[in-house]
C-alpha cells in the first residue's frame, strides 16, 4: 500500500489588488474541496473517482471559472470546456463547447467510458449528454450578473480580461485600458488575461494517479475557441507515474504539452517530481504565465507557478493541509 495525496487549484494569475474578502472566499472553497477529497481517499474511492466529485463540487460554485460562473464569450454565452485522465491505463476524456451540461467534468468522464472516443466537442458533445442522461440547465444559470459586468468592460476595452472576481466597483475602463499591452498570447498583445481554470490531481492508496480539468475559458473570447484544459497532454496528463492539472495562459500551456512534458522529463530523465515540475516550469513555457498540480505515484504533491499567484490547496496522507493564493 503506498500514500494518497491530493491537489486542487482555481486558477494561475490573480490580481494583486483582490480584495481580502474574495481572497477568504476562494480559501474557504478550496478547503472544503480538499476535505472532500481527502474523505474520499480515506475511503478508499479510487483516484479517478475522487478528481472527478472534487471538480464538480468547483464546477456547481459560482467563485471560479468553470461551471456556474464561467467566463462569458464574445456574445455574451458560455462555452464550457474539460478533460479528465486516469493513470493506470492513460485512458482519457474529453469535451469542448458545452452550453448546458450542469457538470462538464462528469461528461468527460462519460465520453471516456461509454463513446469509443476521447474528445466530443459542441453540438456532438450536447447530443452525446443528452444521450447519457446527465443533468442539463439554461445557458443563463452559468451567468452571473457580475460576469456580464465584467463582459461590458472587456468589450469597452476591447479587451481579455484578467480577473473578473474582482467587483466591478473597483474596476474602470480606464485602469483596464492603462495595463494594456502587459501581457501576450500567441505574440499578440492583450490586455489582461483570464485563466482561473479548476483542476484536481490525486493519487490513492494503491499507487493511481488522476487527473481532471474544467473551465469556461478567457472573459469575451472568441466564439469556439478552445484552451488547453480539455487538451490531453497540454491542460491535463496522467500515467503510472503521476498526474497533472495546469492553468494559466492556455496558448503558452498548448504551445509546451505542458502536463505531459512532467511526466516526460520524469520518465526520460528519471526526475523526481519536484525536480520535473521545476524544470517544465521554468524551462517549457517561454514568455507565457502558468501555473501546474501535481502528485507522483509515491505520494509526493506539489504546485508550481511561474504568475504573481495561483489559488491552490494540497494534503497528504502524514497529515500535510496546505491552501494559499501567494508564493
Amino acid at each position: 500500500m503506498g500514500r494518497w495525496a491530493i491537489a486542487v487549484h482555481g486558477g494561475a494569475g490573480v490580481d494583486p489588488n483582490l480584495p481580502q474578502q474574495r481572497q477568504e472566499e476562494a480559501k474557504q472553497l478550496l478547503t472544503r474541496c480538499l476535505n472532500l477529497g481527502i474523505s474520499a481517499l480515506r475511503s478508499n474511492l479510487p483516484a479517478i473517482d475522487v478528481v472527478e466529485l472534487v471538480v464538480r463540487e468547483l464546477e456547481s460554485d459560482p467563485l471560479f471559472n468553470s461551471g456556474r460562473g464561467s467566463a462569458l464569450t464574445e456574445k455574451g454565452t458560455v462555452e464550457m470546456e474539460a478533460s479528465i485522465m486516469d493513470g493506470p491505463k492513460r485512458r482519457c476524456g474529453a469535451v469542448s463547447g458545452l452550453t448546458t451540461v450542469k457538470n462538464p467534468i462528469s461528461v468527460a468522464r462519460l465520453v471516456m467510458e461509454k463513446s469509443p472516443h476521447s474528445y466530443l466537442a459542441f453540438s456532438g458533445a450536447e447530443e452525446f449528454a443528452r444521450q447519457q442522461g446527465v443533468e442539463l440547465v439554461q445557458n443563463d444559470y452559468f451567468i452571473t450578473e457580475e460576469n456580464v459586468g465584467m463582459l461590458k468592460l472587456a468589450k469597452e476595452t476591447n479587451s481579455i480580461l484578467f480577473d473578473y472576481r474582482v467587483p466591478l466597483e473597483t474596476c474602470s475602463a480606464g485602469a483596464a485600458a492603462a495595463m494594456d499591452s502587459t501581457l501576450k498570447m500567441n505574440g499578440l498583445p492583450i490586455s489582461v488575461y483570464a485563466p482561473e481554470t479548476v483542476g484536481c490531481v490525486a493519487v490513492d492508496s494503491e499507487g493511481r494517479c488522476a487527473a481532471a480539468t474544467s473551465t469556461g475559458g478567457l472573459m469575451n473570447k472568441m466564439t469556439g475557441r478552445i484552451g488547453d484544459s480539455p487538451l490531453i497532454g497540454a491542460g491535463t496528463y496522467a500515467c503510472d507515474l503521476c498526474g497533472i492539472s495546469c492553468t494559466g495562459e492556455g496558448e503558452a500551456i498548448i504551445r509546451g504539452t505542458l502536463a505531459r512534458d512532467v511526466a516526460a522529463v520524469m520518465e526520460y530523465k528519471g526526475l523526481g517530481l519536484l525536480e520535473a515540475v521545476d524544470f517544465v516550469i521554468k524551462e517549457r513555457l517561454d514568455e507565457g504565465k502558468a501555473g501546474l498540480i501535481a502528485v507522483s505515484r509515491n505520494g509526493e504533491v506539489t504546485c508550481r507557478f511561474n504568475s504573481n499567484g495561483m489559488f491552490r490547496g494540497c494534503a497528504t496522507e502524514d497529515g500535510f493541509m496546505e491552501v494559499g493564493i501567494w508564493d
